[in-house]
This record gives structure tokens, C-alpha cells and sequence, in this order.
């Protein structure tokens, strides 16, 4: 292989080696500088924690694929065409292990290998050439080979693994699924313009001169190029291959909540025996709406419930009865001086206010009045004049 080697593979060149034989495709790389730029400094306004070391990897491969590709187009040999293929590979290999770490969530072993079957797959396809009649890896005996689809085959792995990404992205709703989605349409229409640059050669025409479809190719990748770098800077934090979305609350209907709150509970009381080490067994048991029957059976037990009041009630005067004060009773024939005796007994209790010599004193008028009233059964005309209370 010689590196100062011409090489003519597009229409704008034709069989030109002249350093500006190609100032269309020359000029076209400019969207790769463009994208890096804009890419930079899109980065450099995120905060520091939401950047990393790949993000200024994508844009600085960005960057090579603009000098590579340029330096190409200007001098055409097999030297610079190394420096056009180089960037573009690395950045496809980047690309696809932070995809499938950053956007997937693939453990970084996996990613590895995923990327190498990768670069093995791409590598075996820039060799795939065609021939009058066949297709393949040429032998010794081939002398017309030349390079299918005019060098595009080697990018079709790039265009499989896109697609992928963007179905699996768009399945699982993620952020960045938009401009992978887009990204992938453009670059479809990006090989073909690629691979048809001889065949339209004299029909597209600029300037009087034939340029072919090369440079469209240039500025759709450098696109393509730009929402991928979007997409790398929205991704976010790395998450878990175990993470699972929040499930949605479920309505629960009002008859059963009673008895999801009983369980619970139950659950609650049976995870405390287990810890303190008593072996408890709960029973729980949902509690029906009340119907009919259970109406009629709590009217029965009304009359049940009434006796036992009655029977409380009259416990109760019976223990008043025996804890009361014993009080004399007049005589029938008087009822006059009984009913004297009894306004003295009626007197109102001394107030929860009152001291206890106040009590003590109107236990003694009391007592008085009563002595009283018997003296008066004698004369019972005479009305008695009562005594002063003593102080």
C-alpha cells in the first residue's frame, strides 16, 4: 500500500489530482466544524455535573471526521483517506457503547463485546467488494473487483445498529428517541445520496461542472452528527438494568377498602409477633355491609338492652337506699307537723362550695326541727316557732 497514491473514487475529481479538483466536496465538510461548535458550546453551558469524559470524546471525534474528510477531498490519496475512514469509525464505536450504556442501561461488560462484534462486523464490510457477476471477498483470479454501492457498504452496519437503537428507544418512550429516530431517517437518505454519486454524476451540475451527490452526503452526516451529539448531552444519569418505571396507582373500589385497610393491619400485627418472637396468630375478617337481617336482629336486642338499664337503675337506688341517712317518720294522725318536720328536712344540701362547718351546722338545725315536730303532737294546734340555727 502507498500512501501518496492517488485515489479517484468520486465525481466531482473524476481524474483530477489537482489539489482543488474538488471544491465542492472541499467546502461541504465545513457542517462537521459547524457541529462540533455548536456542540461545544452547547456542553460548556451544562452544569459540570451533568458533563463527562464522553461528551468531549463524541465532539472532539466530530471535530477529526471534519479534518480527516477535508484533508481527503484536498489531496486524495491513500493517506488522507485513512485519516477521512479513521475518525469516522472510532466515532461510530464510541457512539454505539454510550448508546447502549448511557441510553439502555447495558452492563459495561456486554457493551465491550457488543462494540467489538461491531468494529469486526464494519471491518468485514469495507472488504465486500463486486464484480461482473459476483459479489464478496475477490480472489487472485479477480481483476475488475471495486468497492459496492461506491464504498457505502462499509456503513451499513452503522445504519443497522441505528435503527435498532431507535426502535428499542422509542418502545421504551425515552427522552433522546426523537433524535435518534431522526437522525437514523437522514442517514438512510445520506447513503443513498452517497452511493449514487457516479450514477448522477452529469446530472447534477454546478457552475458548469459535474459534482455529483458527495457533498449532500456531507452535510446530511454532519446532521446526523449534530442529533446524535443532542441526544448524548440530554441522556441524563447512567440507570440500573433493574430500574423499573413507578406502577400507577389502581382505584380501588370503596367496598373492598375496608378490607385491604383490615389486612394490612393484620399484616402490620403479624410482622411484630415474628420480631419480638411471640407466635401470635391473627385472624382478621372483612366486615359486611349491614343488610336487613343484621337491622332486625339490632331491633331485637333493644327490649334486652332496655331491662338491663332498668336493672342497673335499680341496683343503683338500691345502693343510695342503704349508703342514706336514717330519718324519722311522723304519725299519721299529725300530717300537719309531719309536713312541718319534713320542710325542715327538705332543706337544699350545702353547695360543693360550702365548708364543712357550715354542714355541720345545718345537721343540727335538723336535727332540732325533728325534736320539735314530735313535742308538737301534743298541741297540735299551737304553731311551734323555730328555734335560731346555732352559729
Amino acid at each position: 500500500m502507498t500512501f501518496g497514491e492517488h485515489v479517484f473514487l468520486y465525481c466531482e475529481r473524476g481524474t483530477d489530482a489537482a489539489l482543488w479538483a474538488e471544491p465542492i466536496n472541499t467546502i461541504s465538510n465545513a457542517g462537521f466544524f459547524l457541529a462540533a461548535l455548536v456542540a461545544w458550546q452547547l456542553l460548556l453551558w451544562r452544569p459540570p455535573a451533568e458533563r463527562s469524559p464522553d461528551h468531549f470524546l463524541l465532539v472532539g471525534l466530530t471535530f477529526l471526521i471534519g479534518c480527516g474528510s477535508l484533508a481527503f477531498h484536498v489531496y486524495a490519496d491513500e493517506g488522507t483517506e485513512l485519516a477521512d475512514i479513521v475518525p469516522i469509525g472510532l466515532f461510530m464505536m464510541v457512539y454505539l457503547g454510550f448508546a447502549l450504556n448511557r441510553f439502555l442501561a447495558v452492563p459495561p461488560g456486554w457493551t465491550v463485546l457488543i462494540v467489538i462484534g461491531f468494529a469486526l462486523i464494519v471491518g468485514a464490510a469495507m472488504q465486500v467488494q463486486c464484480w461482473d457477476g459476483g459479489i464478496g471477498l475477490p480472489g487472485p483470479e479477480v481483476t475488475d473487483a471495486k468497492q459496492c454501492l461506491n464504498g457505502s457498504v462499509g456503513y451499513l452496519p452503522a445504519l443497522g445498529a441505528l435503527i435498532i437503537l431507535a426502535m428499542l428507544l422509542t418502545e421504551r418512550h425515552h427522552r433522546v428517541a426523537p433524535y435518534v429516530v431522526w437522525a437514523t431517517i437522514i442517514f438512510i437518505v445520506s447513503i443513498i445520496l452517497r452511493s449514487i454519486d457516479i450514477s448522477f454524476c452529469d446530472r447534477v451540475v454546478i457552475d458548469g461542472r459535474n459534482v455529483g451527490t458527495h457533498f449532500i452526503w456531507h452535510i446530511l452526516n454532519a446532521v446526523v452528527i449534530f442529533l446524535l451529539l443532542l441526544a448524548s448531552l440530554r441522556a441524563g444519569p447512567v440507570l440500573s438494568a433493574a430500574t423499573k418505571p413507578p406502577r400507577r396507582p389502581v382505584a380501588v373500589p370503596a367496598e373492598l377498602a375496608s378490607v385491604e385497610i383490615v389486612r394490612t393491619e393484620a399484616d402490620t400485627a403479624e410482622t411484630d409477633a415474628a420480631e419480638t418472637g411471640s407466635a401470635k396468630t391473627v385472624t382478621v375478617k372483612a366486615e359486611p355491609d349491614k343488610s336487613e337481617s343484621d337491622k332486625k336482629d339490632s331491633a331485637k336486642d333493644e327490649p334486652a338492652k332496655e331491662d338491663q338499664k332498668k336493672e342497673e337503675t335499680k341496683s343503683a337506688k338500691t345502693v343510695l337506699a342503704k349508703t342514706a341517712p336514717a330519718k324519722t317518720e311522723p304519725a299519721k294522725d299529725e300530717p300537719k307537723e309531719s309536713s312541718k318536720a319534713g320542710s325542715t328536712d327538705e332543706k337544699p344540701a350545702a353547695t360543693d362550695d360550702a365548708s364543712k362547718e357550715d354542714a355541720e351546722a345545718e345537721s343540727k338545725s335538723g336535727d332540732e326541727a325533728s325534736s320539735e315536730g314530735e313535742e308538737g303532737e301534743s298541741e297540735p294546734d299551737k304553731p311551734e316557732e323555730a328555734e335560731p340555727k346555732m352559729p
